[in-house]
């Protein structure tokens, strides 16, 4: 897997993900809140399967 993620890209991933998972266990918003996982891995991997699919790379090119 070759990273597509990067940057600013992944820290608001993974501070969306923390965010609605938070949110979600603490009742604020309902069980849809732990859909959080998903932003909060693809920010933790550095790597968005959609991304590949669709050619998208966030990455600085030094990182490529």
């Amino acid at each position: 897997m070759k990273k597509n993620v990067g940057g600013i890209d992944r820290i608001l991933r993974i501070t969306t993900g923390v965010t609605l998972i938070a949110l979600a266990a603490t009742g604020t918003v309902g069980l849809w809140g732990y859909i959080g996982v998903l932003p909060l891995l693809t920010g933790s991997l550095g790597w968005c399967p959609p991304y590949s699919i669709f050619g998208i790379n966030t990455c600085s090119m030094k990182n490529k």
